[in-house]
């Protein structure tokens, strides 16, 4: 429990003590957004839904009030306050049949035992194949500013891929992507898009509870549920008709059975001289239908335009999404009000908002992007990165906030990742203003970095930073902060429990978003352009559109 005092703390405005021209954040206006968008009314925020209405509704309205403009999608030569989003909606429709073939006997696999196949998101109506051999390409990653190459060559077209999570370093904890810390090339995400790329018939990605960082009854239930993606011109560049993950034991035995040993293989895939490994004599044949539509959402967009270089935008993001009405808990309350996640995001970029907007206008336009359908799979964002309403080659930086602490001040602060960047090291150098320290991802081989709404900008070559609260609380340290952390992940998270408190100070989020103003409007007034490390996975892509930035 925080302490007393904390809890009670209620002041209602965090002056601008630490840097010149910061803004006054209101900590009572923050408690009041959040109270009202994960109010009932609104129906958990759900996209597609009666909440989402209510939720694009509320935000355009504040966005005016703040004396921003819209930035959305063009409507008849005008800016609409939203940018459309068509989203796929994929679900397994009747039985799913998996059958592995030895050549000496065949063996009926279980969907969610030891197979977890995912719906197909190539727009099939069914997925259907026979005696498809399988081609273990250890970590399946192509990464040639890494000079690494699992490929070598090898041609996937009617064959399965079988592909280790994670990546390379992740055992030794040293090498070439990084040691402990995920990669890119580590995140399932990328195994089922380089799969694509690679031609493959589909991928089956191993399970392993430690590189994975969780268990298999999360790969289960987030796996054989409906899917949903963006909806894609070519979605077959990005899908594999075949998308699934396979228990490791289940892997090993196939490994056994084909005269190999799947540890063996599985040292050398740490090399840079491995090459692929065929499963002699092992095949797999699946059926299952699949019932795939369109739903529609919506990104919401304001915008404080430019003086000198309106052309070029910096970035303020949060998902305005949450899991809207599901199963009832042992309360009876299904509603899954998504107070911290995300409604503390979304009152953050409002609040931003108002102070950009009292604000003399930047030189470079400042734009607030609040986005649909994260907790489907980052598919707001996704979207916006695939349809930009404004140039990437342009867009200065993005600053996403996503579950902020709604408690007293921290003596730090944290973020998704800690990949290497000029944007992070600005956020560093900053927060000093307020004496504030950086604590890395505590676990960056969990891969947080890709699990937030900045991963789809980064990916594209983007400067993309998502901010965390700190633990270190100025009441209570590390301990109080661990534990308010612990028990709302333990009792809180995606459940109907999370809910706005009246005890709530918001303090800590009115003093950092202090911070976050302080970088943004830096950026806004410079002509700098921050760049990724130049061994990082996300140079390359920015790096190409270089010229578009003179």
């Amino acid at each position: 429990m925080l302490a007393t005092t904390m809890l009670l703390a209620t002041t209602a405005t965090i002056a601008a003590t630490a840097a010149d021209h910061v803004p006054q954040i209101e900590a009572q206006r923050l408690s009041h957004d959040v109270k009202v968008l994960a109010s009932d009314e609104f129906e958990g925020r759900g996209p597609n839904t009666a909440g989402e209405t209510k939720t694009v509704h509320y935000l355009i309205e504040q966005f005016k009030a703040a004396g921003l403009k819209p930035g959305g999608d063009m409507v008849k030569g005008k800016r609409a306050w939203t940018q459309e989003v068509p989203l796929g909606r994929f679900e397994i429709k009747g039985p799913v049949t998996l059958t592995l073939n030895d050549g000496k006997s065949s063996q009926t696999f279980l969907q969610g035992d030891q197979m977890a196949v995912r719906a197909a998101m190539t727009g099939a109506k069914r997925v259907d194949f026979d005696k498809v051999p399988l081609v273990f390409v250890g970590y399946g990653v192509k990464a040639p500013e890494r000079n690494w190459d699992d490929f070598k060559g090898v041609n996937l077209k009617g064959k399965l891929a079988v592909v280790l999570i994670n990546d390379p370093d992740f055992e030794t904890g040293e090498g070439d992507f990084g040691g402990k810390a995920m990669t890119y090339y580590g995140r399932w995400t990328y195994k089922y898009e380089e799969m694509a790329r690679q031609g493959a018939v589909g991928t089956l990605i191993v399970h392993e509870t430690a590189p994975a960082s969780y268990g298999w009854p999360t790969v289960k239930n987030s796996n054989t549920n409906v899917m949903y993606d963006i909806v894609r011109k070519e979605p077959g560049k990005s899908h594999a008709p075949m998308e699934a993950w396979i228990q490791r034991d289940v892997v090993a035995d196939l490994f056994k059975r084909a005269g190999l040993d799947f540890d063996a293989a599985k040292k050398q895939a740490q090399t840079r001289d491995f090459k692929p490994v065929e499963l002699k004599g092992i095949n797999l044949s699946a059926h299952y239908a699949v019932d795939a539509q369109v739903i529609k959402s919506k990104n919401v967009a304001a915008i404080k335009e430019g003086t000198d270089q309106k052309d070029q935008t910096v970035m303020y993001t949060g998902h305005w999404d949450h899991l809207g009405v599901g199963e009832p808990d042992a309360k009876g309350d299904k509603i899954y009000n998504g107070a911290i996640d995300n409604a503390t995001g979304i009152a953050s970029l409002l609040e931003l908002g108002r102070a950009y907007g009292k604000a003399p206008a930047p030189k470079r336009s400042v734009l607030f992007l609040a986005v649909t359908a994260e907790e489907k799979g980052l598919l707001g964002s996704e979207y916006y990165a695939a349809n930009p309403l404004y140039p990437l080659a342009t867009t200065v930086a993005m600053i996403n906030v996503d579950a902020l602490l709604p408690y007293g001040p921290a003596r730090n602060f944290s973020t998704s990742g800690s990949a290497k960047q000029d944007l992070l090291d600005m956020l560093i150098a900053k927060a000093r203003n307020w004496n504030l320290s950086y604590s890395p991802d505590s676990k960056p081989e969990a891969g947080h970095f890709f699990r937030s709404d900045h991963f789809p900008m980064a990916k594209r070559g983007v400067p993309a930073v998502s901010f965390e609260s700190g633990e270190d609380l100025e009441e209570g340290g590390l301990a109080a902060g661990k534990a308010v952390k612990e028990a709302y992940n333990e009792h809180n998270y995606h459940q109907p429990s999370d809910e706005w408190s009246a005890n709530w100070p918001f303090t800590g989020m009115a003093r950092d978003l202090q911070l976050l103003y302080s970088v943004g409007r830096d950026l806004a007034e410079s002509k700098d352009w921050p760049n990724w490390s130049k061994d990082s996975e996300f140079r390359a892509p920015r790096d190409v559109t270089a010229s578009k930035r003179r």
